[in-house]
């Protein structure tokens, strides 16, 4: 019998006694053995302590209804995160460390049950996205002989993609988990910055770093996350961001940004199978909106040609000065591109940050989501063996701005191109939305039609995007209220709500696409679409605090209908959200125009008199797209 690692299929087969979790290491032990010398491990758990821990879980839960949830579940770790008692080596044997304890991480995962295989191979100190920077060998994709598997995380992804594993952790601080998603066929999670800890994790620039998951599909991923994820006491870069939930959200119509240019370098093919992705995010009724990509490329060149490459010279400064023959080539040329930089080039390279991040700003007003080809191309390994740096760079065209603009992303497999190459779809949005993303990856791989009433998808033209007539974003009328048909998520369904549950109506900082959507999804909300209310609320942008907050009003004397955006929570749910709301919000009624009354987000009166009354823009979306292209045309 062949074994599915597939989580469900996993779970299902433990909880009916099919499979055992000795008899699934036993049979991934085969498939490691089968393949050879792929260059995939760099330190393989022997056998009888994987099938030793494997009859410990059996032992220590014989009741399946008291079994964590990735009880017997094999995966595998990246070599530059520390696992108690196996070396560390980052790809480098002189720099090998055998930890006493390991990342917390990984301790988080052994707690949930999952069966550890071993440490995978890498691009030397996870400098390269390339998978060729390795003194351990050069793994390649499992998909097409000879093609590069991507870095840094390459055994990592290869690992999983070629059925080793279920899952495993990658690191990803330019696109290491989603470059190597792309070419070996997996999905590549890079949750939001601080979401995992990066204690015990040898750090590339550590101000960016973020451990990475790489799965078979996104409900896996998103199933693994929800166990790394939680802020860690006395990690400095953690911080407290919903821990997402352990499957994806339902999600509904969106908003989805794709850019305008789009780079392929010279690769028709690719070109032509990421117009079909965009065909198929259209088919699923989501609204396709015409993206300015140019500020987030500008912020991602700085990674490598801005003073961010001094940073990663912090990281192994010290080993690089005292063992230069230890260093892969190409590891050794990139780090030596941070000579000659100086304190005044950080801060300049800072404020150039900050200039981009405020440039890319606007664009969020307008979409839910951005969508991107993962990699623009792909290469041999003979080719990127012939131009390790150039080729690099282009790999990461579309992945290194992400963390330096401070965004989630998940990358989900496209498919082969008509050139039998793997091309796939990246998914980004702002820091929290990471239980919307891997809703929004999940449904794009169930491939649901939606909504097959949807009338307005297009499929792009070769030579860059333009957007269908009507189509979010393309609007002339933008400052203006919008229909609930024209809002990235469906329009409200008549009589929503179960049981022990309520439908609350969220009018700002918690809509899709906004900060505080992550913590909804993390408290299980779903989804319901938008609705207006009845004409009798003015709304108002608050004064100061971040993030920027409207406040719904009820003015029975001269008021108007708001749009907002309708979920279903549990009153559990309702109960932290009210406990989390300071003054001036809270929550209490809110008429519907059809009638209904559900719960709200209210802001008191007197917090009104000194804001700004936006009612006329009808939406808080809408107010913010009006106030960011009058920002941008002055």
């Amino acid at each position: 019998m062949t074994i599915s690692l597939d989580l469900a299929d996993l779970a299902r087969g433990y909880r009916d006694g099919s499979l055992t979790p000795a008899g699934v290491a036993a049979e991934v032990l085969g498939r490691i053995a089968a393949r050879g010398d792929d260059h995939v491990w760099i330190t393989l758990r022997p056998e009888a302590d994987l099938l030793g821990d494997a009859a410990e879980l059996a032992r220590r839960w014989p009741d399946p209804a008291a079994r964590p949830p990735l009880y017997g579940v094999p995966f595998a770790v990246k070599d530059n995160v520390d696992v108690a008692g196996l070396p560390t080596t980052a790809a480098c044997p002189a720099y090998s460390y055998v930890p006493g304890r390991g990342a917390p991480l990984v301790d988080r995962l052994l707690a949930a049950g999952a069966l550890l295989v071993g440490k995978t191979n890498l691009d030397q100190f996870a400098t390269g996205l390339s998978g060729a920077r390795s003194p351990y060998g050069v793994c390649e994709s499992p998909l097409v002989p000879g093609l590069i598997s991507g870095g840094s995380s390459s055994g990592s992804a290869v690992a999983v993609g070629a059925g080793l594993v279920a899952f495993a952790v990658g690191t990803d601080t330019a696109g290491s988990g989603r470059v190597p998603a792309a070419l070996t066929g997996t999905t590549g999670i890079k949750p939001s910055r601080g979401l995992v800890s990066t204690l015990g994790m040898v750090p590339a620039c550590a101000s960016l770093d973020c451990p990475s998951v790489f799965a078979r599909s996104a409900a896996d991923g998103l199933a693994v996350l929800s166990v790394m994820a939680g802020q860690e006491p006395g990690d400095p870069w953690s911080r407290p961001l919903p821990v997402p939930p352990s499957s994806p959200p339902a999600v509904g119509r969106m908003r989805i940004g794709v850019p305008e240019d789009l780079a392929f370098h010279g690769d028709g093919a690719a070109e032509a199978a990421f117009a079909e992705v965009v065909k198929r995010l259209a088919g699923l009724g989501h609204h396709i909106v015409p993206v300015d990509l140019g500020p987030f490329l500008a912020a991602g060149r700085l990674l490598y040609q801005g003073p961010w490459i001094a940073e990663r010279l912090a990281a192994v400064g010290d080993f690089a000065a005292r063992h230069p023959g230890e260093l892969h080539p190409v590891t050794r040329e990139v780090l030596g591109g941070s000579a000659g930089l100086s304190a005044v080039d950080a801060f300049e390279g800072l404020y150039r940050l900050r200039a981009l991040r405020a440039e890319t700003r606007p664009a969020w007003a307008s979409m839910d989501a951005l969508a991107v080809p993962t990699v623009p191309t792909t290469f041999t390994v003979a080719e990127m063996l012939e131009s390790p740096i150039d080729r690099n760079t282009v790999l990461g065209h579309y992945t290194t701005f992400a963390n330096l603009l401070d965004l989630a992303a998940v990358a989900v497999p496209g498919g082969m191109t008509a050139a039998g190459r793997p091309h796939g779809l990246t998914l980004l949005a702002p820091a929290g939305a990471d239980a919307l993303l891997a809703g929004l990856a999940d449904a794009f791989q169930s491939r649901t039609d939606a909504f097959p009433s949807h009338t307005d998808a297009a499929t792009p033209p070769a030579g860059g995007f333009r957007p269908p007539a009507g189509a979010a974003g393309a609007r002339a009328d933008a400052g203006v209220p919008r229909s609930p048909a024209d809002t990235g998520v469906p329009r409200a369904r008549a009589g929503a709500g179960r049981p022990g549950r309520e439908v609350l109506a969220v009018v700002g900082a918690h809509r899709l696409g906004q900060p505080l959507h992550g913590r909804l999804a993390a408290l299980g909300a779903a989804a319901l679409g938008t609705a207006m209310t009845a004409p009798l609320y003015r709304l108002y942008a608050l004064d100061g605090g971040e993030p920027a907050r409207p406040g719904l009003v009820r003015r029975p004397d001269g008021g108007v209908p708001v749009e907002v955006e309708l979920y279903d929570l549990d009153r559990e749910a309702l109960g932290t959200l009210l406990a989390e709301t300071g003054p001036p919000l809270g929550l209490g009624s809110v008429d519907l125009a059809d009638g209904r009354r559900v719960l709200g987000f209210l802001c008191e009166a007197y917090a009104a008199e000194p804001a700004k009354d936006i009612s006329a823009h009808g939406s808080w979306p809408a107010y913010l797209l009006a106030t960011a292209r009058t920002l941008s045309a002055s």
